[in-house]
């Protein structure tokens, strides 16, 4: 009798269905690093909103374990502090830069009042971009040196105050001031002296 050999396909359809499985694995996964690499760029690339802050930088550091970031801070005095007088503590407001001729000019600046133009980010994926969703682009000098108060404009003159005393070139009238003296007694009332 002959022997017929009929080849072993059970294992080949195994092999071949882990074989689809790690391209499914692979391709899902190449979908996910090019969709966050995708949505970091659009967040960055992307302002939601911009504008510009104003007050005191309180500090400026480079920190961070990995990624190394560029971070800020200032006051922002909104109805007293120290540009515009007694009665608010200030609001301190957090922000990172990645511009490095914008880094050097606050590292100068730490002290002065400056004026911030910032672009809002939300969404990053990672902190190694920035600290903050706030990215400061341009920064300008206010004032001229650390903790100077602005110049004040010089105080209008006070109206005069009319005059209870004797008027000129009539000799009569009242005393301006009827407080005790000192040996007066506690309590007493004292009456002006006559004119005379």
């Amino acid at each position: 009798m002959t022997r017929i050999e009929v080849p072993n396909t059970a294992g080949k359809r195994r092999s071949g269905r882990s074989g689809r499985a790690g391209r499914w694995l692979l391709t899902l996964l190449l979908l996910l690093i090019v969709g966050g690499g995708l949505w970091t760029w659009l967040t960055l690339a992307w302002a939601y909103a911009e504008g510009e802050r104003a007050g005191v930088l309180q500090k400026f550091v480079r920190r961070g374990w990995v990624c190394k970031t560029q971070e800020g801070e200032i006051a922002l005095y909104y109805g007293g502090g120290q540009y515009l007088g007694p009665g608010t503590s200030p609001q301190l407001w957090d922000f990172s830069v990645r511009d490095k001729s914008v880094a050097e000019q606050l590292t100068k600046a730490v002290g002065h009042r400056v004026q911030l133009h910032y672009t809002e980010h939300p969404g990053i994926p990672t902190h190694c971009f920035g600290d903050t969703r706030y990215f400061v682009d341009r920064v300008t000098i206010t004032d001229n040196e650390p903790g100077s108060e602005p110049s004040l404009p010089p105080a209008s003159p006070a109206a005069p105050q009319p005059s209870t005393g004797p008027k000129p070139g009539t000799g009569t009238g009242t005393p301006q001031s009827t407080a005790p003296t000192p040996d007066t007694p506690r309590g007493a009332v004292t009456t002006p002296a006559p004119a005379g």
